[in-house]
């Protein structure tokens, strides 16, 4: 708490650490926290009752968000020939093939997004140790290893998130800035539950959605009461 000072000690007054407020009741109080010289990313934690051990468990998946994320997205695409083109033709910022690869092993990552070709995973499988643990590994499920390039760069420009279970059954995805406003965030976390609620396993028991909180970077959690959403 003492490395936000004053004005976190502030905010996390008006929270009720035991109440649950309705969606828009948590991003109007959200929204009247103080501010900070930077935009702050809004992220939502969503604990869900499945068993995170279990991989027929899994949630996973991704969705372009209504109003986007609010930052500048670097695609990087792996293709060759008629598709590379049509990767630089949709916005793409990197485009190419095994001399991309080269310079990703030697520690280059200016990127935030990668897109490939089916024929490119060969290039791209041996990178696996670097991609891998930054949630960069491009995944036909996700929509990151096709043909439709041009489709796939543009979602991804667009604020296509993916979303993943933790190892605590927790999905923690950024959903926006605080600019945005109420809104604007209520339409991205909508759209984000509605993707959560459709890759809900067929294993998964009882209720689905547990707990939920919203924060942006420098402010406490709210917590949303997910029967209402």
């Amino acid at each position: 708490m003492s490395k936000y000072g004053k004005r976190y000690r502030a905010d996390r007054e008006k929270v009720d650490p035991e109440n649950r407020l309705s969606l828009e009741e948590a991003l109007a109080l959200l929204e009247g926290f103080g501010k900070t010289k930077f935009d702050e990313t809004v992220d939502m934690s969503l604990r869900l009752g499945v068993d995170a051990k279990r991989t027929d468990q899994m949630v996973r998946g991704a969705v372009v968000l209504p109003h986007g994320i609010g930052k500048k997205v670097r695609v990087l695409v792996f293709a060759k020939g008629d598709k590379a083109k049509e990767a630089e033709d949709a916005g793409a910022d990197f485009v190419g093939a095994d001399e991309l690869g080269e310079k990703i092993q030697g520690g280059w990552l200016d990127f935030d997004k990668i897109v490939a070709t089916p024929d490119m995973m060969s290039v791209v499988g041996k990178l696996g140790k670097v991609l891998g643990p930054r949630g960069l590994m491009p995944n036909p499920k996700l929509g990151t290893v096709t043909m439709d390039v041009k489709k796939a760069v543009s979602e991804q420009k667009a604020g296509k998130v993916q979303f993943r279970l933790d190892k605590a059954a927790i999905v923690h995805t950024p959903v926006g800035k605080r600019s945005f406003g109420a809104a604007k965030l209520k339409d991205n976390i909508m759209a984000l539950i509605d993707a959560i609620n459709k890759a809900k396993p067929a294993a998964a028991k009882g209720a689905y959605f547990k707990t939920m909180a919203i924060s942006a970077t420098m402010t406490p959690g709210i917590r949303v009461d997910v029967t209402k959403l």
